[in-house]
C-alpha cells in the first residue's frame, strides 16, 4: 500500500493553506501600523485566525481516516510517515506564507482602510475584496520578498525568549492532533480518551500564544501607532515571528513521536 495517496495530498493540500493563512496573519499588525488603524486591523487579524482555525477543525476526520485505511502490518510505522509528511506541508504552507507576505502588507494596508470606510461591515468588505476590480489591482501589488526587505534588522535586537517561545508553541500545535491520533494507535485500548487529548492540547498552545506572544507584539504595534517606536522595529519582531514559526513546524517533526507517547502515558491516569 502506498503511503502518498490520493487522500493524503487532498489533506497535506488543506493543511498547507491553514498554515499560510497563519503566517500571512503576521501582516496584519504591520499594515495596522502602516495606515494607523490597530483596532481594525485586529478585526481582520481575528477573522483569519477564525478562518484558520475552523479549517483545522474541518480536516481532523479526514486525517483520523487516515488510521483507519492503514494496513493492519506495521499500522504505527505506516501512519508515522503519512503524518510526517503532513507536517511537512505545514513547513512548505509557511515558506509559501513567508514569500508572500511583502504582498499581503499592502493587500491588508488596503483592506484595512476599505473596512473603516464600509463601517466595520466585512459582508461589504468582502464584497468588495473579491471584485474583478479589487482582483485587478492587487495582481500588481504581488512582489517577492528581496534582501532587502531585512535592511536594518539586527540578530541583537531578536528578543530571544520570545524568539523560542514562540517556536515551541507553533511546534506543539502543529503536533497537536496529529499526536494525539497517534497516541490512539499507541494504546487502543484508550484510544477515544487520547483522541480527545488533541482539543485540550490545542487550547493550552493557543492560551500560553494569548498570554505570551501576542501581547508583546501588539504593545510593539501600539507603540509605532503612537509614536513611541518605530516601524521598522515592529517589522523586525513579525519578521522574526514568522521565521521562528517556520522553525516550529520543523521542530514539530521532533516532538511529533515523543508527544504522541507523552499523552498515550497521560491517558491511564484519565480512565
Amino acid at each position: 500500500m502506498e503511503i502518498v495517496t490520493e487522500k493524503l495530498i487532498y489533506i497535506a493540500i488543506f493543511i498547507f493553506i491553514i498554515h499560510s493563512i497563519e503566517t500571512l496573519a503576521y501582516a496584519v499588525r504591520l499594515s495596522g501600523a502602516r495606515v494607523k488603524m490597530i483596532a481594525s486591523a485586529l478585526s481582520l487579524f481575528n477573522i483569519m485566525v477564525m478562518i484558520s482555525r475552523l479549517a483545522n477543525m474541518m480536516q481532523q476526520p479526514f486525517t483520523g481516516s487516515l488510521i483507519d485505511t492503514a494496513p493492519s502490518i506495521d499500522a504505527q510505522g505506516f501512519v508515522a510517515s503519512q503524518y510526517r509528511f503532513l507536517i511537512g506541508a505545514s513547513t512548505v504552507g509557511t515558506i509559501f506564507g513567508i514569500l508572500l507576505l511583502p504582498t499581503f502588507i499592502a493587500l491588508f494596508s488596503r483592506a484595512i482602510i476599505h473596512l473603516s470606510k464600509e463601517k466595520g461591515s466585512v459582508p461589504s468588505l468582502f464584497k468588495r475584496l473579491f471584485s474583478m476590480e479589487y482582483i485587478k489591482r492587487g495582481v500588481t501589488h504581488f512582489s517577492l520578498p528581496k534582501f532587502s526587505y531585512l535592511r536594518g534588522a539586527k540578530i541583537k535586537d531578536i528578543p530571544v525568549r520570545l524568539f523560542l517561545v514562540n517556536m515551541i508553541i507553533t511546534a506543539i500545535y502543529t503536533i497537536g492532533v496529529l499526536s494525539a491520533l497517534y497516541a490512539a494507535l499507541l494504546v487502543p485500548e484508550r484510544a477515544s480518551t487520547a483522541i480527545m487529548a488533541s482539543g485540550l492540547i490545542n487550547g493550552m498552545a493557543t492560551i500560553l500564544l494569548v498570554i505570551f506572544v501576542d501581547p508583546k507584539v501588539s504593545v510593539v504595534a501600539d507603540d509605532v501607532v503612537n509614536q513611541r517606536g518605530s516601524y521598522q522595529t515592529l517589522k523586525n519582531i513579525s519578521l522574526m515571528m514568522v521565521f521562528s514559526r517556520l522553525l516550529g513546524t520543523i521542530l514539530a517533526q521532533l516532538f511529533f513521536i515523543p508527544g504522541a507517547k507523552y499523552i498515550a502515558w497521560f491517558t491511564q491516569f484519565i480512565v
